[in-house]
């Protein structure tokens, strides 16, 4: 089975994660950081967004479709809309 160990951020507007997805990969901030202030995942929140490893299948299907793509590990997403809200990810391994 495929597995993989991704990190995220969950915030309520599209408008949010760009802003917070920029902030990323202009440097003016870190994932984990902005994952422990904004996201509203508590599990995600408490750990810097790591969500650890899980298969495919465990999550639902739009963050599925991104984790296991193509992404390079440690490039950040695209915004993800999922029936929780607006994701951004990364991807930190896969095997």
């Amino acid at each position: 089975m495929a597995t993989a160990a991704a990190r995220h951020i969950l915030v309520e507007t599209e408008e949010q994660a760009l802003d917070l997805k920029n902030k990323i990969e202009s440097g003016d901030a870190k994932f984990e950081d902005l994952a422990r202030e904004h996201s509203k995942c508590p599990s995600g929140s408490r750990s810097g967004g790591d969500l650890g490893t899980f298969g495919r299948g465990q999550m639902v299907r739009e963050f599925d479709e991104v984790v296991f793509s193509d992404l390079p590990i440690g490039q950040v997403s695209d915004v993800v809309k999922t029936q929780f809200g607006y994701h951004i990810l990364e991807v930190t391994a896969r095997g």
